[in-house]
């Protein structure tokens, strides 16, 4: 990229400036993927985690990085949403079906998520996420979404927007 100054490099972001344009980006992966998760008794397998930028729980998809670990640079995106499934949830796929892709804050980020809906999902521990997480799994019924949601939101959690456009994917779009 023309003009590329890393103004700031941290151990997984840099601060970076490009034609006069400051944004983030991660350094040394191959993409993010996210998960709409449903099991075949047609509950949503959503997540709550504490996020220190909000300094509040936030619900969400289970989601991670491809490619970030060493000796698996070349890991494709579906593979990486079965590694990242099993690490933040405790479940199984036995497929991944690609569903979408997208910008996640083109204003401040170079981030592009790929989604993909879980099948055959299989519950066979719990979540043991990096050092970092210490995640809640939640497994709602697909009508009870919206207002499980706004039950969170009005306790203070915010709901990170990629769980409605899960929802919508879930409820077979």
């Amino acid at each position: 990229m023309a003009n590329k100054e890393i103004i700031a490099q941290g151990k997984y972001a840099n601060f970076v400036r490009r034609d006069g344009w400051e944004y983030v980006e991660r350094p040394k992966i191959t993409g993010i993927v996210v998960i709409v998760p449903v099991t075949a008794d047609g509950k949503l397998i959503l997540i709550e985690q504490h996020r220190v930028p909000l300094d509040k729980s936030v619900i969400e998809l289970p989601a991670g990085l491809a490619g970030d670990i060493a000796g698996s640079e070349n890991e494709p995106l579906a593979e990486a949403a079965k590694r990242e499934l099993l690490e933040e949830t405790g479940y199984t796929a036995t497929g991944m079906t690609y569903l979408a892709e997208g910008a996640s804050s083109a204003g401040i980020t170079n981030e592009v998520l790929a989604m993909f809906r879980a099948t055959g999902l299989k519950k066979v521990g719990e979540p043991h996420g990096d050092e970092t997480e210490k995640i809640t799994v939640h497994a709602i019924p697909l009508a009870e979404v919206p207002a499980w949601l706004e039950e969170k939101r009005a306790q203070g959690a915010v709901i990170d927007l990629k769980v409605y456009a899960g929802l919508y994917f879930a409820n077979g779009k």
